[in-house]
């Protein structure tokens, strides 16, 4: 039905607070994608989350599908989380960035806790600074506890959080930082140590990451290979090398 004269002078409101792009790289990435982005309906109910990219590296399997049924935008890009991520990035339109892995889901009110963070930024209260959120496991035991408060402990003396917990940051701030570099893996960690320790912070709620690799490898294992990467990346190994240990 065609609205009238009157009615078609109306404008909707103009959208108010922070607003956040999602990026996410995707590569066969069908098994936790769909948890992945329904835990972000929350925060684009409220207008928070205005866009989800999701950058594919070429998938074989369902999912561009169920990015589409998601209504998310999807941008191909040759694969490498690094690559995928600064694809993303270039795509996106908010003022605010979002960078999660396929595979990790924000815990219930995280919305909360990212709109809290965006305004202390906005207003001055910490000028230039990114977060991270609370590494968590779906997995249940000792070893994935272990592995937390290992993580924990980490970010809080390092101020080295990974990709798994996600990244928030100001548009503006990550290109001035220079973004993502064209790196397979520990791209993260790059971008990071250009932030600085000082101007990360770790929110309360938890970002939690599937424990497949943990299972399938053991969680011994799977950890030293992790610090193994970590310690090679130190070492100026390339980080081509440095990607086929880690999978």
């Amino acid at each position: 039905m065609r609205g009238s004269a009157c009615a078609d002078k109306v404008r909707p409101p103009e959208p108010r607070g922070p607003m956040i792009s999602v990026v996410i790289p995707t590569l066969n990435a069908e098994r936790g994608l769909a948890a992945c982005l329904t835990a972000l309906v929350p925060a684009a109910a409220e207008g928070l989350v205005r866009e989800v990219i999701v950058v594919d590296g070429g998938s074989s399997d369902r999912t561009t599908e169920i990015v589409d049924q998601a209504g998310a935008t999807l941008v191909r890009s040759p694969a490498g989380r690094g690559c995928q991520l600064a694809a993303g990035a270039q795509q996106a339109r908010m003022p605010w960035l979002l960078f999660l892995h396929a595979d990790t889901v924000l815990e219930q009110g995280w919305e909360r806790d990212a709109a809290a963070f965006i305004e202390r930024v906005d207003t001055g209260q910490r000028p230039h600074a990114a977060a991270a959120f609370r590494f968590a496991l779906d997995d249940l035991g000792v070893m994935p506890r272990l592995l937390e408060f290992g993580v924990a402990c980490r970010c809080a003396v390092f101020g080295l959080p990974y990709g798994d917990q996600g990244l928030l940051i100001q548009g503006r701030h990550y290109r001035q930082l220079g973004g993502y570099k064209p790196m397979p893996l520990m791209e993260d960690v790059e971008l990071v140590r250009r932030i600085g320790r000082r101007r990360l912070v770790v929110l309360r709620t938890r970002a939690i990451t599937s424990a497949a690799r943990y299972r399938r490898d053991g969680y011994v294992r799977r950890t030293i290979r992790n610090l193994s990467c970590l310690t090679l990346y130190f070492l100026r190994v390339p980080s081509g090398m440095i990607a086929r240990l880690y999978r």
